[in-house]
């Protein structure tokens, strides 16, 4: 995770290759190298200067003015005030909504924020309006960051884990515009380090992830293959319970308003490219940026997801395969398979960075693996210069890691050998 400057600092040789690692003696963990930890906290120091600087620049939260500056999050807290207010439908229209939105920062702008959310996301926006906007803003991330930083600190295992989470380049494209990026990573980071130990309650945080079911196709598919009855179910239940309490509390013409608005965003979104494709860091996005038809981009994307998909599944089926390289799978292939994923999606890829960090201490870090990871940070961190699919281009790093580790159990005997059924 913004590794880039440091390939030494965190680099082992494979198994059998060190004479320490050859003896059965402990990988030296990250806590014990003062340069990773060293690099990690200037690269925080670098993103706090970065937000107060912006501040007083007038560019992040209020403008020069001191008046508040449209971002993503007005979207949430205008659809939440519209909840309060008795009419969580208007969110849904895309002129009542704007209107919603200019009366909560107090003038005009720029573009939109439409609310394509599912109703269950209703729960979260309504709790935020009772604040004011920007108080709101403050409680979001407060409540999501920490949550982020607590999932990737369980992940790697070691303290260090929380410099590495705060050092990730993808929180300052989500901080800045107050997006779900935080919750969202720790919802999938947190299920996927629960699923052995506490399957209940990793499949319950899957449930919660219902509000973006994009990026939750694959979970199904593999929680089969796997085994895990048991994630499954409480996942299927914690889904219906929040989509009826959804329909309870804020009505059932919520949930039509919301499957009627799908398409009109699909057709903005990807075919008309009202967001713009550079933004979007997918395969089909990057068809569209290169010229593309729409055809071609999902046909690609299309076929893309079913060679994930299959692979995934024959991965978690497998018994020798470790649930490291599972998860950290499953995490990546969630970002390949939808067209729909902008920059700030991307904080779910800290979950596989940290799940192949935590292989690697464990088992020591193949040759070249933490240059790839820095690379696919700085990847990241130059979106706002380049606004290209660079974020997909990090996620094929990342994959590419995964498939590299994971070869040499699929090459061996058994390599697909079926795991046992969990409870």
């Amino acid at each position: 995770m913004a590794l880039a400057s440091r390939p030494t600092a965190l680099s082992h040789a494979r198994i059998g290759d060190s004479p320490a690692l050859a003896q059965g003696a402990p990988c030296p963990g990250l806590d014990e190298r003062p340069n990773v930890q060293l690099v990690c906290f200037a690269l925080c120091v670098a993103q706090c200067v970065y937000l107060a600087a912006s501040f007083v620049q007038g560019t992040w939260l209020a403008d020069s003015n001191g008046a508040p500056i449209a971002t993503d999050f007005v979207n949430v807290w205008a659809s939440g005030r519209q909840a309060l207010d008795g009419n969580p439908v208007a969110a849904y229209d895309l002129a009542a909504h704007q209107e919603a939105e200019i009366a909560a920062i107090g003038h005009p702008f720029a573009g939109q924020y439409p609310w394509i959310y599912p109703p269950v996301f209703f729960f979260a926006a309504a709790a935020l309006a009772f604040l004011p906007l920007i108080a709101a803003y403050g409680a979001w991330m407060a409540l999501t960051f920490p949550a982020y930083v607590v999932t990737m600190r369980v992940i790697v295992g070691e303290r260090a884990g929380v410099l590495l989470a705060c050092a990730y380049p993808g929180i300052l494209s989500n901080l800045v515009v107050g997006q779900n990026g935080f919750l969202t990573a720790a919802l999938i980071g947190g299920s996927l380090v629960l699923m052995e130990r506490k399957p209940v309650l990793a499949g319950c945080l899957l449930g919660l992830l219902s509000f973006k079911p994009h990026l939750g196709i694959l979970f199904p598919i593999v929680l089969i293959a796997g085994g895990q009855w048991r994630a499954l179910a409480a996942a299927a239940v914690t889904t219906a319970l929040l989509t009826v309490a959804s329909g309870y509390v804020f009505g059932i013409e919520t949930w039509h308003a919301f499957l009627q608005s799908l398409p009109v965003a699909s057709e903005a979104t990807l075919m008309q490219g009202r967001a713009d494709w550079a933004k979007l860091q997918s395969v089909f996005a990057l068809v569209r940026v290169l010229g593309g038809s729409a055809a071609l981009a999902w046909s690609l994307q299309i076929a893309l997801s079913g060679v994930v998909s299959i692979l995934l599944y024959l991965m978690w089926r497998s018994s020798r395969m470790p649930f490291e390289l599972k998860a950290a799978a499953l995490a990546t292939g969630a970002l390949l398979v939808t067209p729909y994923l902008f920059l700030y999606d991307l904080m779910v890829l800290a979950v596989p960075m940290a799940f192949l960090i935590r292989l690697g201490l464990s088992s020591g870090h193949p040759p070249g693996d933490m240059p790839v990871i820095g690379l696919a940070s700085l990847l990241i961190l130059i979106f706002p210069l380049v606004t290209a699919p660079v974020g997909l281009a990090a996620i094929l790093l990342v994959g590419m890691l995964i498939v590299r580790r994971a070869w040499p159990v699929v090459s061996s005997s058994g390599g697909w050998a079926k795991a046992p059924n969990t409870a």
